[in-house]
């Protein structure tokens, strides 16, 4: 499926060095451990943990410290980090280091959600130059040797961006990276990417990594990405939904070692099986292991004559048993269907207004008064 190729093209990240410049986009809910696997078993790069909040990590909370652990398998460990505070972020990080659960640390700065947004978190922390800049100093000053990068939105929003000025801080600060959603926060995921922001972040940004995200569909659109913006790496989020062996083709079509798939629908079936089968071990409970596979079923059978009451199994299953019956009564000889499996998948939404503290955009520093109220945006369950 795999048209485009580009010549072999390493990233190295800090002392990490990758034998392909592909990353996976942290996404709440889906990249825990199960699923990072399931990706790695096709092709190569870096996995990113679901967003980790610094303050529930600082804290211990018990969900968390869970969040971050990561299968022997797994290398390098990468965990992203969620947060308002240079202190809270900067504990959370020596926590990492210290009891050595990573060997590279994220930061997220391009959440558009509205709770966290409204509070001046996400993607709306940027606009605030000195508390992004002191985030981004701490936090590197406490990694050490353990790279840290960052990433981020265009900004708020089109009369309101901080992608370039960002880039440079978190430059300046010393991170070893920075990854660019080529969208603003009110753009949420609609419409198409920018991906000349991209390619304006790679011009101002010159002695660390720029790296590429949004509306990377297939291993074609990365290679074009990079060639259109010249960016060092691209980082896939929703592409890969119910499409993990996605990595293989971007392994290959940037000239490294990754499986290349026939996705008959058998193959699909047994890949949704794998990814069962992953998150009960991941959750040490059947049940809920096949609960939370649940949101991937119409992701892995996009375009596939899947009728509605095996979807609707598919669903509802709640053992391993249960969906190994209706994987049974696919036709698994029935071909990729092309055009209809591919394209868009995941959230999208509608551009919006993006939520905002009481006169936020009046400055951009931070008033005091402010401190407190941002508190709130470090949402108490990571991952969110």
């Amino acid at each position: 499926m795999t048209l485009a190729t580009a010549p072999a093209r390493p990233l190295r990240i800090g002392p990490i060095d990758l034998d392909v410049p592909v990353v996976l986009a942290p996404m709440a809910g889906i990249t825990n451990t199960a699923f990072r696997r399931l990706c790695r078993e096709y092709g190569a790069g870096l996995y990113v943990s679901e967003m980790i909040t610094s303050r529930a990590l600082v804290e211990r909370n018990e969900t968390t410290m869970r969040l971050i652990r990561h299968h022997e398998s797994e290398t390098p460990r990468s965990i992203q980090l969620y947060g308002v505070d240079p202190k809270t972020i900067a504990e959370a990080v020596r926590i990492i280091v210290a009891e050595d659960h990573a060997d590279h640390i994220d930061l997220n700065f391009g959440c558009p959600v509205p709770k966290v947004t409204r509070r001046g978190g996400g993607a709306a922390l940027p606009w605030k130059s000195k508390l992004f800049a002191d985030i981004v100093d701490q936090a590197v000053k406490a990694a050490g040797d353990v790279p840290l990068t960052v990433k981020m939105r265009k900004g708020i929003d089109k009369d309101h961006l901080t992608f370039l000025d960002a880039g440079r801080a978190a430059e300046d600060a010393g991170a070893a990276a920075v990854a660019l959603h080529a969208r603003t926060a009110g753009e949420f995921y609609s419409g198409n990417a920018d991906w000349n922001a991209i390619g304006e972040l790679k011009q101002a940004v010159t002695s660390i990594p720029v790296l590429g995200n949004g509306d990377i569909w297939s291993a074609d659109d990365a290679v074009r990405m990079m060639a259109q913006t010249d960016c060092d790496g691209v980082v896939v989020g929703r592409g890969c939904l119910g499409r993990p062996w996605l990595f293989g083709e971007l392994a290959t079509a940037f000239g490294g070692e990754g499986k290349t798939v026939d996705a008959t629908l058998g193959f699909v079936a047994n890949a949704f099986r794998r990814h069962a089968e992953l998150l009960v071990e991941f959750f040490e409970d059947e049940d809920r292991g096949c609960r939370d596979v649940r949101k991937h079923v119409s992701w892995y059978f996009k375009g596939y004559p899947v009728g509605g009451d095996i979807r609707t199994g598919l669903a509802t299953a709640s053992s391993l048993a249960e969906i190994d019956d209706f994987l049974g009564r696919l036709d698994h000889t029935a071909p990729y269907p092309g055009a209809d499996a591919e394209g868009q998948r995941g959230r999208s939404g509608h551009p919006k207004r993006t939520a905002l503290p009481d006169k936020w955009l009046e400055s951009r520093e931070l008033a005091s008064s402010a401190s407190e109220m941002m508190r709130g945006a470090e949402i108490e369950n990571s991952g969110g």
